[in-house]
Parts: structure tokens; C-alpha cells; sequence
């Protein structure tokens, strides 16, 4: 991190939150909550680890306003409105320039002869880009990535090393794609045929529009027609598996090792938690939420939470979830009815 030193007031300034104690009290790096020391900052952003911030050594700590009335005493507290922002602002403050991409091209990267390269554009060592590609104004590549024919690379974007962007797909400006990351692989597509399964050819692409992120090892298969389609603003984790011609709405989350089947539909501002599956020819509706490891495998309307597998809304899940209990309950109930009944038979007897 950067050597800088930034008092309690200062931070506090920056990240319009309210300061509590000490403002003089200065900070020289950042830290988890749990590894803090009382020159570093660190942030509780739910009061459910309030037990957390109990214990740290952290010199100023950001923090909900559920626990702006917590104790000063040898710390100072900045309550603000957005935690999770606002630490976010103060790693930045600190944190190191990542390194610098000289432009130009390596001497030891493969870029065919009419391949249009931009101002500014850095291409790593064995990298290779093939006949027809254009690249962007500003566009770096990283060493080994593989660039493939009539490419298409907007302004600004970033491939870090090893990442793979097959024929005639097309990516937007100020997108980032980490290491590993395929881009227009073959759809997975296969038939039954007399001497066994043969395969359908994949004839589109893939697009993917401005400002989108996909992380380390994701795989985006080409369209057997038409397009994959990643929308504006997407951001996706490590290992997630994208199928043929699904579409994915603007700014939808895509957590770890999920994976969309083709020809799925997912509107804007959808989010899938880590290790999800979504089943093909399907649609989710614009802000549905799938929870981690769920399976889902119908439509879902725009605003749906579904977990489980298959998935289910919240309501549905809930009342099977707790039927065993519901029921033991109602059993206990049947049996004290029945002995009621057998008492008031034996009563009448008498």
C-alpha cells in the first residue's frame, strides 16, 4: 500500500460520513476488522458483527449508523450511509498504481498484417492476433492471449494474459477480462446420428457490450445462430459458464461457478449467487434473485427471489421447509385430541 497518513476528520470528509470521537486520530493503512491495529482503518457494515467491533484494535472504523452509539474509547467511529462505498473509497486512497502497460507490441507477438490497431495499444509477449481483428484506441493485451479472426476490441479494454477471444466475436469499450477467460468457444451442441451423436455447427458470435467485467476461467460459447449476448455493465465472477445464445441483461451479477443453459433470457439487474444453475429456454424477469446453489428451471417474473432446488419463491420454500415441524406439531395435537375424546367416551359411560 501507499505510504500516506490521513486523520479520522480527514477520512470522515471524504466520505461525507459523521464523525464520532477523535478527530486528530491518524491512520497509515487498512486492514480487515478482525487483523486491525490502532493505526489502521477497518469497517463494520452490519450490526450483527457488532461483536466484531468490540474486539478490533482498529484505530477509526466505519460503521452503520445501527451502531453509531458505540464506544469511542481508544477509537473513532465514522457512521456513514453506504459502509461498504465508503471503505471502498478509502482502499482506493491507499492502494498501489497496478503496474503500467507500455504501449506498443512485443517482439514475440503474432499480429497479422492488416489487423487495425489503435493509439496507445499494448500487446503482450506471445500474444497473437489474427488476420481482420481491430483493436481500439487504448486496448491492452496481455502476454499469450489469442485474438482471433475479424475480432472486434473497443477502446479501453483490457485482456489480462491467456484470455481467449474467438473469430468474429466482438467486445465493447472499457471492458475487462481476467485470465483464462474463453470468449466464443463452441456452443455444446450434438445429436443422435446412425454411428452416434454428431454435431450441429455453432454459426454465430459473441457480443459483448461497454463496461462489462468477466472473471478468471468464465467461459462465454459462441451462438449456434445469432449471438450471445453479454449487455452493458455485466459483471461476472470466476469459473461461470454461459451457454449458447443466452442473453444477459445490464448490470446483472453473475456469482461464482454458476452456470446458464442455452438460450436462456436474463433480464436487467439480475442476480445469480455462486453456483446456480439456470435451465435453457427460460427467462428470468428483470431484478429476480437466485440464491446460491439453486436450481432454477421455469420462468420467473421480474422482481422474483427463488432459492432451492428446483427453486421456489421464498413463501414456497419456507412452508416446505417447515412442514416436518408443522407437522409433528399437528400430530402432537391429534394425539392429545384423541385422548381427550377417549376420556370424555369414558365419562359418558359411567
Amino acid at each position: 500500500m501507499k505510504h500516506l497518513s490521513l486523520t479520522a476528520g480527514q477520512i470522515a470528509e471524504m466520505v461525507k460520513g459523521t464523525l464520532k470521537g477523535a478527530a486528530d486520530r491518524v491512520i497509515t493503512s487498512v486492514s480487515g476488522i478482525k487483523d486491525a491495529k490502532a493505526d489502521q482503518l477497518s469497517f463494520v457494515g452490519n450490526r450483527k458483527y457488532q461483536h466484531q467491533l468490540e474486539s478490533t484494535e482498529a484505530g477509526v472504523v466505519l460503521v452503520c449508523a445501527d451502531l453509531a452509539g458505540e464506544s469511542t474509547e481508544n477509537r473513532s467511529l465514522i457512521v456513514c450511509e453506504n459502509v461498504d462505498h465508503a471503505f471502498a473509497m478509502v482502499v482506493g486512497m491507499f492502494a498501489e498504481e497496478p503496474p503500467a502497460w507500455e504501449a506498443g507490441v512485443h517482439p514475440s507477438a503474432v499480429v497479422a498484417a492488416d489487423v487495425k490497431l489503435g493509439e496507445g495499444v499494448s500487446v503482450g509477449a506471445n500474444a497473437v492476433i489474427e488476420a481482420g481483428a481491430e483493436i481500439g484506441n487504448g486496448v491492452q493485451i496481455g502476454a499469450g492471449c489469442y485474438i482471433g479472426h475479424q475480432v472486434k476490441i473497443g477502446d479501453g479494454t483490457m485482456l489480462y494474459p491467456n484470455v481467449t477471444v474467438m473469430y468474429r466475436c466482438t467486445i465493447g469499450r472499457k471492458c475487462i477480462l481476467h485470465p483464462g477467460v474463453v470468449i466464443g468457444g463452441d456452443g455444446f451442441g450434438f445429436i443422435p446420428g446412425k454411428q452416434g451423436l454428431v454435431k450441429v455447427p455453432q454459426t454465430g458470435i459473441v457480443q459483448i457490450d461497454d463496461d462489462v467485467e468477466i472473471g478468471a476461467n468464465t467461459t462465454v460459447d459462441r451462438a449456434r445462430f445469432g449471438k450471445t449476448w453479454i449487455k452493458s455493465n455485466v459483471k461476472i465472477d470466476n469459473q461461470v459458464m454461459i451457454a449458447h445464445n443466452v442473453v444477459i441483461g445490464e448490470s446483472s451479477i453473475l456469482v461464482a461457478q454458476c452456470g446458464i443453459a442455452g438460450s436462456a433470457e436474463i433480464g436487467r439487474g439480475v442476480v445469480l449467487a455462486a453456483k446456480a444453475g439456470v435451465n435453457g429456454h427460460i427467462t428470468l424477469g428483470d431484478g429476480v434473485q437466485v440464491a446460491g446453489t439453486s436450481g432454477v428451471v421455469k420462468s420467473l417474473p421480474a422482481g422474483a427471489i427463488a432459492l432451492g432446488t428446483p427453486a421456489e419463491s421464498q413463501r414456497e420454500f419456507m412452508a416446505r421447509f417447515t412442514l416436518p415441524s408443522r407437522f409433528e406439531k399437528l400430530n402432537t395435537k391429534f394425539k392429545e385430541l384423541t385422548r381427550e375424546v377417549e376420556e370424555l367416551k369414558a365419562a359418558l359411560k359411567k
